[in-house]
């Protein structure tokens, strides 16, 4: 059997994931692993077969998305170069995380596409929502990586085939400390925004990581450094508490270490916004934007010492299981139909 996994490299949550499930997507078969993208810090320890821009978000500064440069680094004539070029008829099943390349492919070649991610879970009718519709970005969740199945995640489950997320290992191996500073990672925002913001907040240390430079320094109570890995994970845990974004990588892992837990939706980003009103409803605070104005909640946040309870156990293997018999006995049950008397009578 030949797989082919595709995965999203824009932000370092898909890759996280990834790492997590392609042991076991291996046990299944000769496995091919994609990644389009050009915004992710994490490396991938195995072969990658195909490596596409794809179309990704640039992050931005002011707490959102830079359209402009967004625009800038996408071209459609070469996605669709990329989209042809994939030979995605030579695989029996397609693994995709929110991965565009494969999702057109697999659709104008009218094969089956699955989807293993949070942005599937987070499209559920099931799944909590802002109260604000975005029909524009709702449109483009839906459309950016067609699929055919969903399994998805979320920081609850919210319906069948919605899982708990899927907690790295070296984050479960983490020796988990209190050092009194606070993390953040907010890669929507620069260096000048955070460090101006939290200056107002004093006698709090603040460990901020950022994809927007490459140096390390103090200023006051602020300690900057690029986006490190290992870095960041051993800043999580031994921190008070976590300030960022609604991705869902890093609020779930923030979660699963039992540490306090603020997010900053990124701006016109449908996915963010639902997973921020998910976790509102769970009683993780939110702020719409990082503003003096937001200060005196930031402050009322760190004087309390509330953490959510969460309950993420490992079952990844399970997931993988899950989808292999799901969807070969659906393909199976359908190839057994098309050679039934009662099929050929109906046609």
């Amino acid at each position: 059997m030949k797989i082919l996994y595709a995965i999203q490299g824009t932000g370092n949550g898909h890759l996280s994931r990834a790492k997590e499930i392609i042991p076991y997507l291996k046990e299944k078969g000769e496995l091919d692993l994609l990644v389009s993208g050009i915004q992710s810090d994490i490396p991938l320890p195995y072969e990658v077969k195909y490596v596409f821009k794809g179309m990704s978000f640039v992050f931005g500064k002011k707490g959102g998305i830079d359209y402009l440069n967004t625009y800038m680094k996408n071209h459609v004539n070469r996605f669709i170069a990329e989209v042809k070029s994939l030979p995605i008829e030579q695989y029996d099943i397609i693994i995709n995380d929110f991965e565009p390349i494969s999702a057109w492919a697999a659709h104008f070649k009218k094969k089956s596409c699955i989807s293993l991610s949070n942005q599937c879970a987070v499209l559920s009718p099931n799944a909590p929502k802002p109260k604000k519709e975005d029909t524009l970005g709702k449109f483009m969740l839906n459309n950016y990586a067609p699929t055919t199945a969903t399994y998805g995640f979320h920081f609850q489950s919210y319906s069948d085939n919605i899982y708990t997320p899927i907690v790295r290992q070296e984050v479960r191996d983490l020796k988990v400390s209190n050092l009194g500073h606070y993390t953040v990672y907010l890669p929507a925002y620069d260096d000048e925004r955070i460090i101006k913001k939290l200056k107002l907040v004093t006698d709090v240390q603040f460990q901020v990581f950022t994809k927007h430079g490459k140096s390390t320094y103090q200023n006051e109570n602020i300690h900057v450094q690029p986006i490190n890995n290992e870095a960041f994970l051993k800043s999580m845990a031994s921190c008070t508490g976590v300030l960022c974004a609604a991705g869902f990588g890093t609020p779930s892992e923030a979660l699963f270490l039992k540490k306090k837990l603020m997010v900053i939706p990124m701006k016109a980003q449908y996915e963010q916004q639902c997973n921020a009103e998910a976790l509102k409803l769970m009683g993780v605070p939110v702020i719409k934007e990082l503003r003096k104005k937001h200060i005196p909640a930031i402050l009322k946040w760190i004087m309390t010492d509330d953490f959510v309870e969460v309950n993420y156990p490992n079952q990844t293997k399970e997931i993988v299981d899950s989808i292999f018999e799901n969807e070969f006995f659906k393909r199976d049950s359908y190839l057994n139909f098309i050679q039934t008397d009662q099929f050929k009578v109906g046609a």
